[in-house]
């Protein structure tokens, strides 16, 4: 009885306490078909909305509920674009093309999916065909996706895999890529499986000994009983079930990287072009021990030496370390089984110039830099190779001038090129231009040497007193190799071995 009175004396005084209430007035909402402030379709106070020109009268009713902002679709005819629950107006000032449907389900706006490339987007038509032109392409848009999902699954990648079909009442299958795959319709693509997979239920068998090349692809592959390509030959794994079930990687075969692409190998077909081997028809005596192909090895015999496929190495004709007229370089090179011969410029104006590598033999011809040869007085200058190729030769100098003795091991000695440079000594009728530079150059090499002789009376004969080192062969033989250094000048023979017109004799003349 106690809590009873005491429950209602409660509800009495919450009855009778009161609240002081202020009511506020607000303003009336209308459908403002364009604001003052720029949007269009959106309910506000009277004072927001714009009016004049073509806009219509503001009304006091949710925008959903006037015709000119009530919810529909607009299309971008030029753009392919299509915009849902979109009033009329800003439809309109869109430029768009404005239907009743609030969700754009009218036939411009149906999707499919448009394939550009190697890229794919869930998009209408029209607007498949702008992005087709916007890169160049040829239209490919198909209707037969029914999600953005597949759609840009079909376009997924160049994976290879198994892509199964019915054809004739029977499963079969082709290896192809995922897109090409989904290209042919009706069909079910199993990345990185082979058709020859057990678990695909397929009438292409594995196991096969049938092997064969492929254009643009260096190595043998397995095929199957469909005449799909298997994976590389290994005729260790010729009865393995894995290796006929999945796609298996070139770096994941046998004999990966070797060093001469298993060239010549009857197990093993991973061969590899730049390492010297590439699919070919075996030659009976070379039979692997399946199939009919190997990798054939791509090396060159060249006089008693063999030399791997992409070798590049240097042969002289004889004579061009002596410089001798009509020698030069050759760069010969190995491809494909066969040895090329490309001589260097003519006049030893270009010179061959081998390196090795691990064994591995690289050359070129590369320009002879003789020109300044002449003009260094220094060893040192001379045979800085990093901006010459010449030679100091001890002994006189080109400009006859003494040198002091503190830097005379330096400079006594003359520069002349290592490799001389040849001469065009038979130029055109009526030019002279070639012939004056030889004339300058081997000029270069002239010298004199002064020998006194003398007689202690009229009896006696006369014995030579000063310089007589000068009447050696030695002395002539020493100032020929300079002359002959400068190019094709002084006494020598041809590099076939036939004398020129002067012999060291005929150079020394003797003034009385």
């Amino acid at each position: 009885m106690k809590k009873t009175l005491i429950f209602m004396f409660l509800i009495i005084f919450l009855i009778g306490v009161t609240f002081p209430i202020k009511i506020v007035g607000a303003e009336a909402s209308y459908c403002c078909e364009k604001t003052t402030d720029g949007k269009w379709c959106v309910n506000a106070p009277r004072s927001m909305c714009a009016t004049g020109g073509e806009l219509n009268t503001p009304a006091q009713t949710h925008c959903e509920s006037t015709s000119y902002c009530k919810p529909g679709c607009c299309f971008n005819s030029q753009q392919g674009t299509c915009w849902e629950n979109t009033g009329q107006s800003t439809c309109n000032e869109a430029g768009g093309v404005w239907n009743e449907s609030a969700q754009c389900e009218i036939p411009q706006c149906d999707l499919g999916c448009c394939l550009i490339g190697d890229q794919a987007a869930f998009v209408t038509q029209t607007r498949c065909k702008k992005l087709s032109s916007l890169y160049g392409l040829e239209i490919n848009f198909r209707t037969d996706f029914s999600s953005e999902m597949m759609c840009i699954a079909s376009a997924s990648s160049d994976e290879e895999g198994a892509c199964v079909f019915e054809k004739e009442f029977q499963k079969t299958c082709l290896r192809l890529t995922q897109k090409q795959c989904n290209e042919m319709g009706d069909t079910s693509f199993h990345k990185g499986y082979l058709c020859s997979a057990e678990s695909l239920g397929t009438n292409c068998a594995g196991f096969t000994d049938e092997t064969t090349c492929v254009e643009d692809r260096d190595e043998v592959f397995f095929v199957d009983g469909c005449g799909n390509l298997a994976n590389i030959y290994d005729a260790s794994k010729q009865d393995s079930p894995d290796y006929w079930s999945t796609i298996y990687d070139k770096s994941q075969s046998c004999g990966y990287n070797d060093r001469r692409g298993n060239a010549d190998s009857k197990t093993c077909g991973n061969c590899e072009y730049f390492s010297g081997s590439t699919c070919k028809e075996a030659e009976r005596s070379n039979s692997p021990t399946y199939g009919d192909y190997v990798c054939e090895d791509l090396s060159c015999e060249y006089e008693d030496q063999t030399y791997e496929h992409g070798e590049t190495w240097c042969a002289e004709s004889r004579g061009i370390d002596e410089s001798l007229p009509g020698s030069k370089s050759f760069r010969l090179v190995c491809y494909d089984s066969e040895v090329t011969v490309e001589p260097c410029a003519e006049f030893r104006k270009t010179v061959c110039v081998q390196s090795d590598v691990n064994g591995f033999k690289t050359a070129a011809c590369v320009a002879n830099i003789a020109e300044d040869c002449v003009y260094q007085d220094t060893k040192k200058d001379c045979e800085n190779i990093e901006r010459r190729d010449c030679v100091w030769i001890a002994g006189d100098r080109f400009d006859k001038q003494e040198v002091e003795a503190k830097d005379k091991a330096q400079r006594k000695g003359s520069c002349v090129p290592k490799y001389a440079p040849g001469f065009k000594f038979w130029p055109e009728v009526g030019s002279t231009l070639e012939i004056s530079n030889m004339v300058d150059t081997c000029s270069l090499g002239t010298t004199q040497c002064v020998v006194v002789h003398k007689k202690k009376n009229v009896f006696d004969d006369w014995d030579c007193e000063e310089n007589c080192h000068c009447l050696t062969d030695e002395w002539a033989q020493e100032k020929n190799q300079i002359c002959s250094s400068l190019g094709d000048c002084g006494s020598s023979t041809n590099y076939i071995g036939i004398d020129g017109y002067y012999n060291e004799s005929s150079l020394t003349k003797k003034r009385d």
